[in-house]
């Protein structure tokens, strides 16, 4: 087979891959988009959302996000559907001669080029995430959901090897800024750390393909971290280093940005608590509905850290809960986007919400159920829209 055929075969896939366990498996049945508006479907306006919201240009050192109304595909496409967050600017490496260090509490302090990293067996999983700063403000716009190629992070630390006390994997990506601290111009690269628990689980990955494709410049070309569960700020793009220490790693993006600050009950004392942004919380959110002749539809999409979950629920107006469909497709850590028909929707003005329940009970909290929060990150809560039947 030609790597052209191989190539259109992996794009075939994207588009009709059944996953099983959160790994792609090949030769699957077809993924049916159940997102792609129909022949005489069209969508209904929200009333709380501008009629000609848009994201903002994609461009290096900036952030973009979706319009959430246009998911229509199960995978995030690469070039304008997938959300962008970068801290220090974009920079731009060369494939060929890009390198991982693998150093610090090692047995064997490595490094790795592209063509090393291909050689370890190849994984691919599906998962989504957002950008802990995600918000209803932007319509929950900083999202995506794609298939993700690599290998192990595991693989790679055993031959490394690390030593006895090594519990800090620390990585460095290659986008450096300035910051000032206590009055004194440092530069930093940006980095994120995971414990080695977190480090060794199986689903770790090295990731250097996006949707079948080499991992695009916005999105960490030409290798990344891959943490499925954990919001967008975990997964270190560009990657140039992996370091292995025996003491808690406190960079600016783990110590004094993406931390939440709550108020909570700490054994009965109400007390302010300064919490990481790691694991994305329980949440669902209604992205769209949608009229065909007199029926009409509602849509959106569940995310969390890949506890399973148990239902996702729709409530319109002051009516009951009532349970809406999970489409196929969705696996441990990919996205879960749900659909409701809608039926006998009265002409008028009409409130609508979504609520998502996992394996454990647990269900998605409502605003006034949050803990007092004075942070901008991790905004779970139900999402209410509004819309006009006519």
């Amino acid at each position: 087979m030609s790597e052209q055929e191989q190539d259109n075969g992996r794009r075939n896939l994207l588009k009709g891959g059944m996953l099983m366990g959160g790994y792609a498996m090949t030769g699957s049945v077809p993924f049916l988009s159940q997102t792609a508006l129909g022949q005489n479907e069209e969508i209904v306006p929200f009333t709380d959302m501008p009629p000609d919201f848009t994201g903002p240009p994609k461009v290096g050192g900036g952030v973009f996000f979706q319009n959430t109304q246009n998911i229509d595909d199960f995978y995030s496409r690469n070039e304008d559907q997938f959300y962008v967050v970068q801290h220090y600017g974009q920079p731009q490496l060369n494939a060929d001669s890009h390198r991982i260090r693998i150093t610090g509490m090692v047995d064997n302090p490595i490094t790795l080029s592209m063509a090393d990293l291909r050689r370890y067996p190849k994984v691919e999983i599906a998962a989504a995430f957002e950008c802990g700063g995600n918000n209803q403000g932007i319509y929950h716009g900083l999202v995506g959901n794609a298939l993700w190629g690599g290998c192990r992070l595991r693989d790679v630390l055993q031959d490394a090897g690390i030593q006895a006390g090594g519990t800090e994997i620390v990585f460095y990506g290659a986008d450096r800024g300035m910051e000032t601290i206590r009055d004194t111009q440092v530069e930093q690269s940006f980095a994120r750390a995971l414990h080695f628990n977190e480090a060794m689980q199986d689903d770790v990955m090295i990731a250097y393909e996006m949707n079948g494709e080499p991992l695009p410049l916005y999105h960490g070309f030409p290798v990344r971290l891959l943490k499925p569960g954990w919001y967008g700020v975990a997964n270190v793009k560009w990657l140039e280093q992996i370091h292995i220490q025996d003491r808690r790693f406190a960079g600016k993006y783990m110590a004094r940005d993406y931390v939440t600050l709550s108020r909570r009950d700490i054994g009965g004392e109400m007390r302010w608590e300064e919490r990481l942004v790691t694991r994305i919380q329980l949440k669902s959110a209604i992205t769209r509905v949608t009229r065909s002749g007199n029926s009409h539809n509602i849509m959106g999409f569940v995310l969390n850290d890949g506890t399973p979950i148990r239902s996702v629920e729709v409530k319109i107006d002051n009516g009951p809960w009532q349970r809406a469909e999970i489409l196929p497709g969705a696996t441990r850590y990919s996205w879960k986007l749900f659909s409701f028909a809608w039926e006998n929707a009265s002409p008028g003005e009409h409130e609508i919400v979504s609520r998502v329940t996992d394996v454990n009970g647990q269900v998605q909290a409502r605003p006034e159920d949050l803990p007092e929060k004075i942070s901008r990150w991790e905004n779970y809560a139900q999402f209410t829209r509004t819309l006009t039947i006519s």
